[in-house]
């Protein structure tokens, strides 16, 4: 999620469709998407439908398939010739189609919110959402929870702004009810939640949540329900401006090395521009030194890598740039992509870059993607050495999950009266407590907190079993447009490709591979 509000999010697809008997044709018009967390506007779900399939066909062939437009009117026309590159990956995303639809009819199928043999569960605005047993199916989980590598024994700290309500369903709930919601509906077992009130203030409430908090934790207990989660609270003042959270940031890493394993860090520090080019080089020797604190005490730092694309977190100027702590590196940094998976089974069909092109006013004047790019702070690691596409510099991310609002978990948040709501999880601020999640598998598989990943990532992703450990991500790119400028500035960013890509790093995981090989 992108901010307290989610302003960043895009709703959940619904799998729709119209379709006309002729050649294969798409039309639309134009109009403008609703994307807050709260209900979807009538024409958006469609619009997320129309969406769905369009990025579907250009990752499996088609790569001039054109978008659709918000509220516009699309069309899918007729069945393509077999065999040809738009036949092939018709069939591979027909199964976005409204139910009953064959993409033969003599006339216009009704397109519906939420047809048959769709996700399991509904979102607000009746979208769609992929439940934790379909996103644990697509990235290879669930045969590792099958055999009992579940998180057990290891603490994930999330270090989280603390709140002190009212509570306003969803920006502020309890985050005990929206974890025991979440937990009855999806068939989880309770979550071991934990919170640290140190530097929260004395006016801040240790169980409400924002929904980043809420977010975070049922990501990691969806992808490790047994482990520990550890909130560390902050007050909002204390991170305020990059000087007050370069302290704070060290404080709170400091407080979770002495009981975690896994540090995930994504919302705290959102209300300010985080990219390189905000600090001072006092300010990141800081953040650094704690850094270098938690690997020598084989504590894993993971952070997302930002939803602004090439331009940075929050940049207000179209300046290429990485941010922080994603960039520095001692951290694992975590791009976003959008999804593709069974909508019924979970099983895994696709993925493209996370972005949201063209930018909408309400991500704060720019457009949604993967951050990512390349360090002007921070020489190339080690570990990053002789990979193709990296230079001189830190290149970011080093991996990737699904971060599109269109392709999210359904999370749940306490609702008055008893009742919760459903809302699609998104930003890299979901890949970065995924991941941290899927560390905290291996820590328990190999028995012992792993640390410092990077180098035994990279030394995987670069031998023979790179394409079944990982989702090679290889369509899409986190170009930006700033439309808080005039006019609009569109920042060219970077283009995914095999292997390593300055845009989703290696790419996803297919954990059953990847986990065993990380705990060895």
């Amino acid at each position: 999620m992108n901010g307290k509000t989610g302003g960043n999010r895009c709703p959940r697809r619904a799998a729709a469709l119209t379709a006309v008997a002729a050649v294969v044709a798409l039309t639309a018009c134009g109009g403008s998407p609703s994307s807050s967390g709260g209900s979807a506007s009538p024409q958006s779900a469609t619009y997320q439908a129309e969406l769905a399939f369009a990025q579907c066909m250009q990752t499996h062939g088609v790569p001039d398939f054109p978008d659709p437009k918000p509220s516009g009117g699309i069309s899918i026309s007729g069945r393509p010739q077999a065999n040809s590159p738009a036949g092939r990956a018709y069939d591979t995303c027909q199964h976005l189609l409204a139910a009953g639809t064959t993409g033969t009819a003599s006339a216009t199928a009704a397109a519906t919110a939420s047809p048959s043999g769709a996700a399991a569960t509904d979102c607000l605005g009746s979208q769609p959402c992929y439940t934790p047993q379909q996103l644990r199916v697509a990235y290879g989980i669930q045969p590792l929870l099958d055999r009992g590598t579940d998180g057990r024994g290891v603490t994930v700290a999330l270090p989280e702004e603390a709140e002190t309500g009212p509570a306003q369903t969803p920006a502020v709930t309890d985050i005990r009810q929206d974890v025991a919601d979440f937990d009855r509906r999806f068939g989880l077992p309770p979550a071991r939640i934990q919170v640290t009130t140190t530097l929260a203030g004395s006016s801040a409430s240790p169980w409400l949540a924002s929904e980043e908090e809420v977010e975070d934790t049922e990501m990691v207990h969806a992808v490790a329900p047994d482990a520990t989660i550890r909130e560390i609270l902050v007050a909002p003042a204390q991170v305020s401006t990059p000087a007050k959270f370069a302290v704070t940031f060290a404080a709170y890493v400091r407080i979770a090395v002495g009981s975690a394993q896994v540090i995930s860090q994504c919302q705290v520090g959102e209300n300010f521009s985080v990219g390189e080019d905000s600090w001072t080089s006092a300010e990141v020797a800081t953040m650094n030194s704690a850094l270098q604190y938690a690997a020598a005490r084989h504590v894993t730092v993971v952070a997302a890598s930002g939803d602004q694309g090439v331009i940075g977190f929050g940049s207000s100027t179209p300046v290429k740039q990485v941010i922080l702590p994603a960039s520095d590196p001692l951290v694992l940094g975590v791009g976003g992509t959008s999804l593709t998976a069974n909508p019924v089974t979970g099983a895994y069909a696709s993925e493209t870059v996370y972005n949201t092109l063209p930018g909408l006013p309400s991500s704060g004047g720019s457009s949604s993607a993967s951050g990512g790019g390349f360090s002007h702070l921070f020489a190339r690691p080690a570990y990053q050495d002789g990979v193709p596409g990296i230079g001189a510099t830190r290149g970011v991310p080093d991996v990737a999950a699904d971060a599109s609002g269109a392709t999210g978990m359904a999370l749940a948040f306490s609702a008055p009266g008893g009742s919760y709501e459903l809302i699609g999880a998104g930003g890299t601020s979901a890949g970065a407590p995924f991941w941290a999640g899927l560390i905290a598998l291996a820590d328990q598989e190999a028995g012992h907190p792993l640390g410092f990943v990077n180098p035994a990532i990279y030394q995987i992703a670069r031998g023979p079993l790179y394409h079944e450990a990982f989702h090679d991500v290889t369509t899409g790119n986190n170009t930006a447009v700033l439309t808080s400028t005039s006019p609009p500035a569109r920042i060219t960013g970077y283009q995914a490709g095999p292997g390593w890509d300055p845009v989703t790093g290696w790419g996803t995981p297919d954990a059953e591979v990847l986990i065993p090989l990380l705990a060895r």
